[in-house]
């Protein structure tokens, strides 16, 4: 299928994944014309975008331009992503076998065959395109049915979009009122101010480089306090993530509110990984009525510490106004994320609210890791 002649024919393609990880979906479609879709049980968004992208090129003959909504598909061949993996035998710069290669070595074989009539353009997602919608929403189909289906004509009946300011309000306020906080930057403390343990000066409001927010349960949902087996895994699996992360962002950065928990695996996974981290604080010394031990690691990862935000200069009076700090740390984190990983069962209704505030921004790019009990 496709012009073996010299005319390009444009495929628009997508992926979409319920839970990334979780039942997922790949479509592509040709403007007025042909279109095709499938679907997976457990995969996650960014194996769902290389098989959209790969799975056209398989069926489509000829000069191609790819157009995708993900920089993961379109960078790795404009900014040849691909030549240092195949020059390394398909290890990441740390040494680490390079993700989703089993979709990737095959679609860099039809890219080396084919690479002198193949073209990646990346398209903004959800911005009113109208073909990217089209796929989009095939691809939201086919992860929710778990059925793909293909035509030779554009289709006539496609599912619900993959809206992501359409979700149901929940108890944390509605999607305006989530929209709004993520407009609603906690204020910068005054020149000079610091935090009071690490001495680190609050600097930059918007931290360089790639951003990766890291944020979950803390140790009741982790097995207790301490070292357990599934704050053990969690560690892991954040490692792995942000290690796969670093591969393809070295200017990577974690922002981590240091928080028991989550929030503190997460600083330790990024040493392990070789990434740098920004501990941003909802106030001073928030570790103050934790036991010694909680203290005494929380004072080790923020030394570790790259950098510290300070969001408010003043220690709270009162539970309520320790709540309302802890909100506007998050509303200074949440905005500056290019990726959030976040460890959820899927039950805790803060998480969710947090979940969905960063599906609203980052729709591709939240990665749900299940505590494994």
């Amino acid at each position: 299928m496709g012009d073996a002649g010299g005319v390009t024919t444009t495929v628009y393609t997508d992926g979409a994944c319920i839970g990334n990880p979780g039942p997922g979906g790949w479509a592509w479609a040709v403007p007025d014309g042909p279109y095709a879709s499938g679907a997976e049980s457990q995969t996650t968004n960014q194996r769902m975008e290389v098989s959209a992208a790969f799975n056209a090129l398989e069926t489509l003959s000829g000069p191609v331009e790819i157009v995708s909504d993900s920089r993961y598909v379109v960078d790795c061949f404009n900014k040849r992503w691909y030549v240092n993996w195949v020059a390394k035998g398909w290890k990441n710069s740390q040494r680490q076998p390079v993700a989703n290669q089993d979709l990737w070595k095959p679609m860099v074989e039809i890219f080396q065959r084919r690479g002198h009539e193949l073209t990646f353009t990346w398209v903004k997602g959800h911005a009113n395109d109208h073909w990217n919608d089209v796929v989009d929403r095939l691809a939201t189909e086919a992860a929710a049915k778990q059925v793909g289906r293909r035509g030779d004509e554009p289709p006539t009946e496609l599912g619900e979009a993959d809206d992501p300011a359409g979700f149901t309000p929940t108890g944390a306020g509605s999607p305006a009122t989530a929209r709004a906080a993520l407009k609603t930057a906690a204020p910068a403390p005054p020149d000079g101010a610091e935090a009071s343990a690490g001495g680190a000066a609050n600097r930059a409001k918007d931290p360089p480089g790639f951003r990766v927010v890291v944020l979950g349960h803390r140790p009741p949902e982790l097995g207790g306090y301490g070292e357990t087996l599934v704050a053990s895994d969690v560690r892991r699996r954040l490692t792995e993530a942000l290690t796969g992360l670093r591969a393809l962002h070295p200017d990577l950065v974690v922002l981590t509110g240091l928080g028991l928990g989550t929030e503190q695996l997460g600083a330790e996974a990024a040493t392990a990984a070789g990434v740098p981290y920004l501990a941003v604080l909802p106030f001073p010394d928030p570790d103050e009525k934790w036991p010694a031990s909680s203290r005494a690691a929380y004072r080790d990862l923020l030394a570790g510490a790259a950098d510290t935000k300070l969001v408010s200069p003043r220690k709270p009076d009162s539970r309520q106004a320790a709540g309302m700090a802890l909100g506007k740390r998050d509303a200074w984190l949440l905005p500056r994320a290019d990726v959030a990983l976040v460890v959820w069962d899927g039950r805790d209704p803060g998480l969710r609210s947090a979940v969905r505030t960063l599906e609203g921004r980052i729709p591709d790019d939240v990665w749900i890791l299940p505590p494994q009990p």
